[in-house]
């Protein structure tokens, strides 16, 4: 998912959506340990996609403080 396309969610749909990617990243590490992960690159990608909604709920959050 791009980040434009993550700006334009609300914060439920940001937060309903990083636990998503928290549970597919936790499937993904279990797979790798018993060698059925079929992409690898995929852990990478969900990492980056957490980082990505973790600094735009937080860039809100310090929004609305001000």
């Amino acid at each position: 998912m791009k980040a434009s396309e993550m700006r334009e969610l609300s914060a439920a749909e940001l937060t309903q959506k990083l636990s998503d990617l928290k549970a597919e990243l936790f499937n993904l590490r279990f797979q790798h340990a018993i060698n059925q992960l079929e992409n690898p690159m995929r852990l990478n990608a969900v990492k980056k996609d957490i980082a990505k909604i973790k600094t735009l709920i937080r860039a809100n959050e310090l929004k609305n403080v001000q």
